[in-house]
């Protein structure tokens, strides 16, 4: 694939469309050949490239920063795993994937309650479905649960009284997963 046609609101869709459910690359792979990128256009499209290829390990990594900026403050580590769950719920693969297992297992204790949990019908428009359907969380539109989620998150950022701290880890976070999407080369 030519990454360096591709824009990135391509890169930030093909992202959110794909399958995270795949398990992250090898730490060898991962850490296995850094070069410096010769121009402008190489690097932009290693970047890309590498944001795309390397996804699950840069949340993995991004998830585990944050997590040791925060060891002492397990009210932070919480805080930091809902706002890892609220953006993985914007992934069209993973809120559907989360919605039906939420369902089957709720399904097991309460039928009637999971019964109310399915997403509305799909609207039919001239004798076909509609192609772009609304993702359901549990029967609830998805930004509802982004929303509720990430309200929390930001509830329990605020309570820990870590901003800061919350701003070094995220900081810290981003720039080694630019600095590694930089800098690995491919095969």
């Amino acid at each position: 694939m030519d990454w360096g046609n591709v824009t990135a609101e391509d890169l930030i869709d093909a992202l959110r469309e794909v399958d995270w459910s795949s398990p992250p690359r090898p730490l060898s792979e991962f850490f296995s050949r850094f070069t410096v990128p010769r121009s402008y256009a190489k690097w932009n499209s290693r970047l890309k490239c590498n944001l795309y290829y390397y996804r699950t390990n840069y949340f993995i990594l991004i998830v585990l920063i944050l997590g040791l900026g925060f060891l002492r403050r397990p009210v932070a580590i919480l805080a930091a795993i809902l706002t890892a769950l609220s953006i993985a719920f914007l992934n069209d693969s993973f809120a559907g994937t989360f919605s039906e297992k939420v369902t089957r297992t709720v399904r097991q204790f309460s039928p009637h309650l999971a019964a109310k949990m399915r997403p509305p019908l799909t609207p039919v428009i001239r004798g076909r479905p509609s192609a772009k359907r609304a993702i359901h969380i549990c029967g609830w539109p998805r930004w509802v649960f982004v929303f509720i989620v990430s309200s929390v998150s930001f509830i329990l950022w605020y309570l820990s009284c870590d901003l800061l701290t919350v701003l070094w880890a995220l900081a810290i976070a981003l720039l080694a997963t630019i600095l590694h999407a930089s800098l690995e080369h491919q095969t």
